[in-house]
């Protein structure tokens, strides 16, 4: 059984040597002669020679056959390392978007995986353009023919918007404020509202509980919007991601929403 010290410990020593990093790294690809982590760590051979034999001390790796393995256990440390480290990083890339913002509505789940959104790009207002951020949600979802989003605050443009995607037969699902309803839903096309609500392709969920954030998913993108910690929106910045993780991501943290409210 591993213990709280003994995992401290063995977090620490890893984490304080770039090196043993690298060659763990080299190691988690294939096993590698000592030889080929110098070539391919570009680290000198003392240095190299040096570290395994302190990694090897320690039983993070063994030797078999002139290659060095990496132990099943010491996979995990690296991995969860690289995990952390890459968590860390998003937040210093966008520490704008995430200073003084309230993230409450996070689950724990999302925020665990928040390196899935290392491929973002932070969307900020100009004082030539002040509608930067609202435009390029526009623009996602005017291309997309399905859409699930959390809308804590009414656009009056929403409507217009959702009812053009209906008329293209597509998809909408929607998590609003309870006293959003009428002004969003009853602003569609009564017979477009109609005909996709049988059809099962709109769906809206209320709720008389604060929405703390905003979330758009696309069939292509996803966008991430905060409220900052006075608890007014931040329509000045906006999370945009097109990788598959960030859309995976989105559509967990929709749904944990939703179960919530």
């Amino acid at each position: 059984m591993i213990s709280h010290y003994n995992l401290n410990n063995d977090i620490k020593f890893l984490a304080k040597s770039e090196i043993r990093l690298k060659i763990l790294g080299e190691l988690q690809k294939r096993p590698k002669s000592i030889k080929e982590l110098v070539k391919d760590t570009k680290i000198t051979y003392s240095s190299v020679s040096s570290n395994l034999s302190k990694l090897e001390e320690k039983e993070y790796i063994v030797k078999n056959r002139n290659k060095y393995h990496l132990k099943p256990l010491s996979e995990i440390y690296y991995k969860s390392l690289m995990d952390f480290k890459a968590s860390i990083d998003l937040i210093n890339d966008f520490n704008e978007f995430w200073d003084k913002h309230n993230i409450d509505q996070l689950s724990i789940d999302s925020i665990q995986n928040i390196n899935d959104l290392k491929d973002s790009e932070l969307i900020e207002t100009t004082p030539i353009d002040i509608y930067k951020t609202h435009n390029t949600i526009k623009d996602r979802i005017t291309e997309s023919e399905n859409i699930k989003a959390i809308f804590p605050y009414l656009h009056p443009e929403y409507p217009h918007l959702i009812e053009d995607m209906l008329k293209k037969e597509g998809s909408v699902e929607l998590l609003i404020p309870r006293n959003m309803f009428r002004e969003i839903i009853f602003k569609i096309d009564n017979e477009t509202r109609k005909n996709a609500a049988k059809n099962g392709k709109l769906k809206v969920h209320t709720t008389k509980h604060d929405l703390k954030l905003y979330l758009t998913l696309c069939d292509k993108s996803m966008s991430l919007g905060l409220f900052k910690n006075d608890g007014s929106f931040d329509q000045n910045r906006i999370l945009i991601s097109e990788n598959e993780k960030s859309l995976f991501w989105a559509n967990n943290l929709f749904e944990t929403i939703l179960q919530q409210v």
